[in-house]
């Protein structure tokens, strides 16, 4: 009988070196609100997304390829780019044939670190695009690390949610060892019927909302609302 792959679930980017992941496609989860706007952005016509970790280098990038230059701190755009890490923010209208250069405060770092640390496969994965995600990791029938982007390297609510949600739906194709993604499916069985009510209790919820962003982040749990896979390529995310 073939063996299944093995699945593990990554709470904060502080756990990743303690996995061997050089067999591994690493799913990159930064719910709030990173790879919510990345499969957004991408669905919408945009035709990549260049994830950078400092912002001297989006705006460099952003001005030698004539891109969209995006990024927040803290829920704040940064001074001298051009827009947030909003998924309103990149309709058809506007992102269509377009390069998103993005900086986040999470997600970009663990996806640079995914790499450093030899990731098979990079893909992006978050609500909007979360039957894209099954699907790939059923069909691909590799070793998965779902990593969680945290936040500032604390673990947060929505992204164990989101591996969750994954795991429920993949599990049976998988060999799972590991608490931290029965604790994400136990999480998710819980509040699957009433995420939009859950989320509210979360700390980064109590952050952003303070910004108006709680239309933002209700879309951020809505599944297949942007529903294609981002993967990583050659410094680039492109619908795969």
């Amino acid at each position: 009988m073939q063996q299944k792959p093995v699945l593990h679930t990554v709470l904060s980017p502080k756990l990743l070196d303690l996995y061997d992941i050089s067999n591994s496609i690493v799913v990159i989860i930064d719910v709030f609100r990173a790879t919510s706007t990345i499969a957004t952005a991408l669905y919408n016509g945009a035709s990549r997304v260049i994830p950078v970790a400092e912002v001297d280098k989006c705006i460099e990038i952003g001005n030698r390829i004539g891109g969209i230059t995006a990024g927040e701190r803290d829920g704040k755009v940064i001074e001298g780019l051009a827009h947030g890490n909003s998924p309103a923010e990149y309709p058809r209208s506007f992102i269509e044939g377009k390069s998103l250069v993005l900086t986040t405060t999470n997600g970009t770092k663990l996806l640079h670190m995914a790499l450093k640390n030899g990731a098979s496969e990079i893909i992006t994965g978050s609500f909007p695009n979360l039957s894209a995600v099954c699907n790939h990791l059923l069909a691909a029938n590799k070793n998965v690390i779902l990593g969680c982007s945290a936040w500032k390297d604390r673990i947060n609510i929505e992204d164990a949610l989101f591996a969750g949600a994954v795991i429920s739906q993949i599990k049976d194709a998988f060999t799972i060892h590991c608490d931290s993604s029965l604790m994400a499916e136990d999480l998710y069985q819980l509040h699957q019927n009433d995420l939009y009510q859950f989320i509210r209790k979360t700390t980064h919820w109590h952050r952003l909302a303070a910004f108006g962003l709680e239309k933002d982040l209700e879309y951020c749990v809505t599944a297949n609302a942007a529903n294609v896979l981002p993967i990583y390529r050659n410094g680039d995310l492109v619908i795969a």
